[in-house]
């Protein structure tokens, strides 16, 4: 399993709005080409996401589907991308403060990854979520600001 942690300074709530948005994947998932499809009810249990991955002309399209979700708190995915089978990806997010301690478990579940799971491939997977996560703290953070600064312009002209 490869295991990540990122302190992301901004709410819990704020961090929940990026992850509910499944049509926003492709800006903080590393190797994300492009978001296909999402489902509406997307955070949803059961609700699907179909994206297309890869890097240069390797290109799979994988889907999540979503097993477990406690608003503001968790959410674990189902990725399948045939034919290199499947893996579990669980965030959880963890008030700190008034910001977010953000942790992703990445497992395989099927296919060729349990035969190739360890500490080689373990460590790059943790290099892309790592890279991943400080994408999706920039986004937060970014987005934060913005919110701040446009409710404080409110209260001055109000």
């Amino acid at each position: 399993m490869a295991r990540n942690r990122q302190l992301i300074l901004s709410s819990p709530a704020e961090v929940w709005a990026l992850l509910s948005d499944g049509r926003r994947y492709g800006e903080w998932v590393s190797g994300t080409q492009e978001v296909t499809a999402a489902d509406a009810h997307w955070p949803d249990v059961g609700a699907r996401l179909r994206v297309r991955v890869g890097v240069g002309p390797l290109v799979l399209d994988d889907t999540c589907v979503v097993r477990i979700c406690e608003p503001q708190r968790r959410l674990e995915l189902e990725a399948k991308a045939d034919p290199f089978g499947a893996a579990r990806i669980a965030m959880r997010l963890i008030p700190w403060g008034e910001n977010t301690l953000f942790v992703l478990d990445w497992h395989p579940l099927r296919g060729p990854g349990i035969r190739m799971h360890g500490l080689p491939v373990d460590y790059v997977v943790r290099i892309r979520n790592g890279m991943m996560l400080t994408k999706l703290a920039r986004i937060a953070v970014r987005e934060h600001s913005d919110s701040t600064e446009a409710t404080a312009q409110g209260t001055r002209s109000g």
